[in-house]
């Protein structure tokens, strides 16, 4: 019997892909066991049990490039963590019993995949970003397969193997319901949607020229919908009573939709012409499956700045723009949205451009990569 054990985690990004993969994998072998390891302070450990699969426990966290006094104390309970990770990671395996270990990323995917390689189980991973995490960069030189959401990561990665580049899978629901279906559900008309999101926590630097965005809007009577997410981060500095205190009556406007947190994500992304969002690959991926233009805002605080190079894939592609945050103002969104609303072709060039870069058989080409050694096991 197939017993695949998956690793990733710390965030959804990690987390989402992994259980793609086994719904891809259970699609193909209905029978196969699954079972996840990740950290169970993380993500992954509310997500994996609800998806319905065991959860193996196992503690890691990354060390610290900045040194100061606090960051020395995390790099010194994190190198504690790491000296007991093999005999954990053995625990996991020797009790699970896997044929195929799968990592996508995460500090926790290093020692589950790391061990099994060691004991001759068959290994995978999958890179979701254009510039590779440090875990999967050290992962890939010896792992059975390795996978890629981008041609462009394997600059970054060894030239003395073979990669094959698969896309990202997609959560349900985007690319199943049309722009006109998307704006009756959401009470929409058909002038230009933009849909700005700065992700579940919220982004201040998207929060604070979005809301001039809307003001702006707002003032000088331009009909355009508008969908924003604000996130924790704008729940914390009242983005709604922002608006309120600038005039903006968000009752009366219903052009405007502006909520916390978007839970039909495929819907509005769907009603959108343009979007405003960071560059976490999910995303991304999302955006080319919908085939939707972008103005992105690459998080700085991300490891290795992956979403600056993630975004850059799209502007080069020309599906996108990309503004990096600290050169980001009101002004700039503005000029840089009114100029995509008096050249719409502009705007449909971006769009037609991102849909080019989907890769719409991503499951395929993943099962593809495991087949041969799922065949052999």
């Amino acid at each position: 019997m197939l017993r695949v054990l998956l690793a990733g985690g710390g965030t959804a990004g990690h987390v989402n892909p992994a259980l793609a993969i086994a719904e891809i994998i259970k699609s193909h072998h209905p029978d196969a066991e699954l079972a996840f390891a990740g950290n169970p302070e993380k993500i992954e450990a509310k997500l994996i049990p609800k998806a319905g699969y065991k959860f193996y426990p196992i503690r890691v966290e990354g060390f610290q490039r900045k040194l100061n006094k606090k960051n020395i104390k995390r790099n010194a309970h994190a190198f504690k963590l790491l000296m007991s990770t093999t005999s954990r990671s053995k625990q996991i395996i020797n009790d699970f019993k896997p044929n195929l270990v799968i990592g996508t990323g995460g500090y926790v995917a290093g020692p589950i995949v790391r061990t099994a390689a060691k004991l001759n189980i068959k290994t995978a991973i999958h890179e979701q970003n254009a510039y590779p995490g440090v875990t999967n960069k050290l992962l890939s030189k010896y792992a059975d397969v390795v996978m890629l959401t981008v041609e462009e990561a394997k600059q970054y990665l060894s030239e003395n193997r073979e990669y094959i580049v698969t896309g990202l899978p997609v959560r349900s629901g985007f690319s199943k319901i049309t722009k006109q279906e998307a704006r009756a559900e959401l009470g929409l008309d058909d002038e230009v949607c933009i849909l700005s999101t700065g992700g579940s926590l919220g982004a201040g630097a998207i929060n604070s020229t979005v809301l001039d965005l809307i003001e702006w809007y707002d003032k000088q009577g331009i009909k355009v919908n508008h969908i924003h997410s604000y996130g924790g981060n704008g729940r914390e500095t009242g983005f709604e009573e922002c608006l309120a205190e600038r005039g903006v009556n968000l009752k009366e406007n219903k052009r405007l939709i502006v909520k916390e947190y978007i839970d039909n994500m495929p819907t509005c992304m769907a009603a959108a012409d343009l979007v405003i969002s960071r560059c976490g690959a999910n995303a991304l991926t999302e955006l080319e499956a919908m085939g939707r233009g972008s103005i992105l805002v690459p998080s700085p605080i991300v490891a290795g700045n992956h979403q600056y190079f993630n975004g850059m894939v799209l502007q080069k592609a020309g599906a996108a723009i990309v503004i990096e945050q600290k050169d980001l103002t009101s002004e700039w969104l503005i000029d840089t949205v009114k100029d995509l609303l008096d050249d719409r072709d502009k705007l449909k060039r971006l769009s037609e451009n991102a849909a080019k870069l989907y890769i719409s058989d991503t499951n395929d080409r993943i099962y593809g990569a495991l087949e041969p050694i799922i065949n052999k096991l």
